[in-house]
């Protein structure tokens, strides 16, 4: 049963989210870059976790 490593990924995804949206909001234009794309990748981590907790064989078939 690997839904608690999914789970882990939601979590991951959720402090990504969480980090990434009050830095780009807190720091300089041109350093703002890295926590977007950290927001952005926290939101893949997220949909791909919560995907493969309610369907762990979503893509193996």
């Amino acid at each position: 049963m690997k839904a608690p490593q999914y789970l882990l990924l939601v979590l991951l995804g959720l402090a990504c989210c969480g980090w990434g949206f009050v830095a780009a909001h807190r720091w300089s234009s041109p350093r703002n870059l890295l926590p977007s794309l950290v927001t952005v990748l926290g939101v893949l981590l997220l949909m791909i976790g919560a995907l493969l907790t309610f369907l762990p064989r979503f893509f193996l078939e």
